[in-house]
């Protein structure tokens, strides 16, 4: 009998604005899905109290700090699970307030897709098209703008085609998001959340649940080039096995591309060449690995290989170098002015590094560069930056691999992340530093 192929992961995130209805909208996606425990509608129903009129409000189910109840906005990121048979689900529920837009930033940096709300009543406003070029900006490929609270206009088609027409006149200033869909709902009543709506019928697409088990994201992930970040060597030195006695192989997680026994390889940035023997995991060995599993690989040569290096193919080889130009999203009240010192941590690297210049700022009511350099970044803002690091780094472009093309600044003496980098095509790739090495 051939075993059942396993069921697809998608990872998305809710955003928009304060009010939007983001976290009533993922409460209605877990209560029509039927994905909430007995012990989780006792709670809702105990947590009624909290939000006036001993009403159950669905958005505490995600709202869990008691200041977001009361206040009734989300302040922290809260993640959820649920499952369909066609589909599993991790949910990022962030923030829509200005103040909280770092938080915002940390749960899409790992989402396959986005959806925004937009309150129908409001239509687009700036924290739309904030956090739409945040999405575009982490290279989140799917899109999703759910059109909220259509109750309150009506059931409007007109209302919702001039929203879509505010949203199609700024989406091609970003040209990354290729896969965009447009859904009017009622997170509140359940309309065309998880089953359609009957109040509007002009509407002819798919649910919210119905196209997020439907997105294609199979090829999300870059297959192109090998990427494998080494996070520690693995020698289970045991005794009592003499199968392990020798055994000395490389753990952590595939950043890119996929890996096979027989495979020749480069471990950068020292540029040794090696093969891999075997692929090891805890169910044991595989044929083939890829991008995102965690293995273990073993190589035929005895090379000095340690955490923080790279294990690379011979194609499609990546940048190596100190200089470095990124957007980053600064994440702290104190602003980022040119010459702060930060610990600069890249895959399984960390390392010293110092912000040399500040390029630019975008604005986010044009969605471009201001013209001249900004001073300094205060806290959300969003601009291009220069940075020296302390040791080479081996690193893709942001948009050509989301894992080894982001890093975050950490600040020296409070350990505080205070911002998140998306570097840009690096200057060179890497070559060897002697000229008659052969790949």
């Amino acid at each position: 009998m051939t075993a059942a192929p396993p069921v697809e992961l998608l990872r998305f995130n809710t955003c928009g604005s304060v009010d939007d209805g983001k976290s009533t909208l993922i409460g209605r996606l877990l209560y029509d899905s039927k994905s909430l425990m007995e012990d989780q509608l006792e709670a809702l129903e105990r947590s009624a109290d909290l939000t006036g009129g001993g009403q159950v409000n669905l958005a505490n189910l995600t709202d869990g700090l008691r200041a977001e109840r009361e206040q009734g906005i989300t302040i922290d990121v809260a993640y959820r699970y649920f499952a369909t048979p066609r589909r599993r689900f991790i949910i990022a529920d962030t923030p829509g307030h200005v103040q909280y837009t770092r938080n915002m930033a940390t749960g899409a940096s790992t989402a396959n897709l986005a959806i925004v709300l937009v309150d129908a009543r409001k239509g687009v406003v700036e924290q739309s098209r904030r956090h739409t070029f945040i999405a575009a900006l982490l290279g989140i490929p799917h899109l999703v703008v759910a059109v909220n609270k259509m109750d309150l206009v009506d059931w409007s088609e007109a209302r919702f085609l001039e929203i879509r027409g505010e949203f199609e006149a700024f989406l091609p200033r970003l040209d990354v998001l290729q896969d965009v869909k447009f859904i009017p709902i009622s997170a509140l009543h359940g309309d065309n959340v998880v089953e359609p709506s009957g109040h509007m019928p002009w509407y002819e697409g798919p649910t919210l649940l119905r196209h997020l088990e439907s997105v294609h994201i199979a090829s999300d992930y870059n297959l192109a080039a090998l990427r494998f970040p080494v996070q520690w060597v693995n020698r289970p030195e045991r005794p009592d096995d003499p199968a392990l006695h020798d055994f000395r192989g490389y753990s952590g997680q595939i950043a890119g591309g996929i890996v096979r026994p027989g495979q020749k390889v480069l471990i950068l940035p020292a540029g040794l060449r090696a093969t891999v023997s075997e692929i090891w995991t805890f169910d044991g060995p595989l044929t083939g690995a890829f991008c995102p599993q965690s293995v273990t690989l073993r190589l035929v040569e005895q090379v000095d290989c340690s955490r923080g290096d790279m294990i690379v193919g011979l194609e499609n080889l990546p940048g190596c170098g100190t200089d470095l130009a990124a957007r980053v999203v600064w994440m702290h009240p104190r602003p980022l002015t040119p010459g702060r010192r930060f610990f600069l941590k890249h895959t399984t690297v960390t390392c010293r590094a110092v912000v040399t210049a500040l390029e630019n700022r975008i604005n986010f009511d044009t969605l471009e560069p201001e013209p001249e350099p900004p001073a300094q970044l205060g806290l959300n803002d969003i601009g291009r930056i220069r940075l020296r690091t302390s040791r080479p780094l081996v690193y893709d472009s942001y948009r050509v691999n989301r894992l080894t093309g982001s890093f975050i600044l950490i600040e020296e003496g409070s350990n505080h992340t205070v911002g998140a980098g998306m570097l840009e095509p690096p200057r060179e790739l890497w070559k060897p530093e002697f000229e008659d090495f052969a790949i």
